[in-house]
């Protein structure tokens, strides 16, 4: 049937009620995933409702108030659900499209960034930091003083054996701000002024010593290290940081309340951050300081995003790069970003089973990792607040959990409810 057009001088005598339902679905209709029926892609309804129960056992008990999940198979929706409240003072329900701080689920989409521009020629994961940022050109290692009369935090320190490099960032091998014996210092040559950039922070880093040899061990930088690698990603692009995730990566997947800072007219979507007291759940006193910045946008954490946007980034992980048409990456240059990259180094800091790819944890064997549901070959990462994601290339699969409470048994029951639900 040819379709009707200005040319035609006629519109359609379509049903009001057709209409009607059609403007509806286009209003509320936003994720470029299309949602499906359970048991066309493998999945148990009845089974996926014990998502739900857990959801709201954790609700019920005081664990969490409330939380967005979403669940896709085969590059359809099966699960999509709202429980709870998100702010528990003003008695409002969760919604789908509740704005959570995702703190370092902002590494993979920064990891992400990194990698297309290493597949436009631009950067190499070998090149050493100081090709970007000069300031890393020599590099010092603490190292703590057992001398008689040193205090506790007294370093000295030495060369480096080698450059730091854009790997060693992106998988927590460079010791640089990961918390060991460079700590004070760190702290004390480049503090992370929140009225700056992140180009400012990662110029002073270059100044700081590393707490290790690089390569030589895995320990998370939870934002120097990766925060640095979004001003590579400024200085290799020409864009700011938050300029070329917008332009390149949240436009084209249609994540559309995904930033840095949340515009005034979504404030009132954003959940209310909830800490575990005797007393039962009580209101975070204030954002944590490293959050509480509208300037510095570094790669290591600080974006605000929602569950259906997150769900689009990671089923590009999960279709290999692409995403109804719009491809960002190579699905090789995926496979790379999932596989292992530090040997037994990961497994050495105590993940028993697991890797660590390019800013996500992979799971090597699915049996020897307890305490996590995960098949074989998925990989994917949380954040500080309780929210988690992974991806599943063998049952093309991909799963978010958004929460407002951390810690706890949570993310494991969620992976347990979502992987018993495959049934095929």
């Amino acid at each position: 049937m040819r379709a009707n057009s200005a040319r035609d001088g006629a519109c359609p005598r379509w049903p009001v009620a057709f209409v009607l339902v059609f403007l509806l679905a286009v209003a509320t209709t936003g994720a470029q995933v299309p949602a499906g029926v359970p048991e066309d892609v493998g999945l148990s309804a009845k089974r996926l409702e014990r998502v739900g129960e857990m959801i709201q056992r954790a609700i019920d008990t005081k664990q969490i108030s409330g939380a967005v999940s979403v669940v896709a198979r085969r590059g359809r929706v099966a699960h999509f659900e709202a429980r709870g409240l998100k702010d528990i003072e003003a008695n409002a329900p969760m919604r789908k499209d509740t704005i959570f701080p995702i703190a370092s689920m902002t590494k993979p989409v920064t990891a992400v960034a990194v990698l297309m521009l290493v597949e436009e020629g631009k950067a190499r994961l070998s090149d050493p930091v100081s090709r970007f940022i000069p300031e890393f050109k020599h590099t010092k290692v603490a190292i703590p003083r057992s001398d008689a009369g040193a205090e506790e935090g007294d370093i000295y320190t030495v060369p480096a054996k080698r450059e730091i490099t854009v790997h060693d960032l992106i998988t927590h091998t460079s010791g640089l701000g990961s918390f060991g014996a460079a700590g004070e210092a760190t702290a004390r040559i480049a503090p992370r002024d929140l009225t700056g950039t992140v180009a400012d922070w990662a110029a002073a880093l270059g100044g700081v010593p590393l707490d290790f040899q690089p390569g030589t061990r895995w320990a998370y930088s939870g934002l120097a290290g990766i925060d640095t690698l979004g001003h590579i990603v400024e200085v290799a692009s020409g864009l700011t940081f938050d300029e070329f995730l917008r332009l390149r990566v949240f436009e084209p997947l249609g994540m559309k309340d995904t930033a840095f800072n949340v515009p005034e007219d979504k404030r009132q979507r954003v959940v209310t951050l909830y800490v575990r007291t005797p007393d039962g759940l009580e209101p975070r006193p204030a954002l944590p300081e490293w959050l509480a910045t509208t300037t510095l946008h570094g790669g290591g954490g600080g974006l605000w995003s929602t569950a259906e946007d997150y769900l689009q980034f990671a089923q590009m992980l999960v279709n290999g790069g692409e995403l109804n048409g719009t491809r960002l990456l190579g699905s090789r240059t995926v496979e790379l970003m999932g596989s292992n990259h530090v040997g037994d180094l990961y497994e050495k800091a105590g993940a028993v089973g697991m890797g660590f790819g390019l800013a996500v944890d992979v799971v090597l064997d699915g049996v020897a990792a307890r305490g996590d549901h995960r098949s074989t070959g998925s990989f994917g990462w949380v954040g500080a607040f309780g929210t988690s994601y992974w991806v599943d290339p063998r049952e093309d699969l991909t799963a978010v959990l958004m929460v407002q409470t951390p810690g706890g048994p949570l993310r494991a029951d969620f992976q347990n409810a979502v992987m018993q639900a495959i049934v095929d």
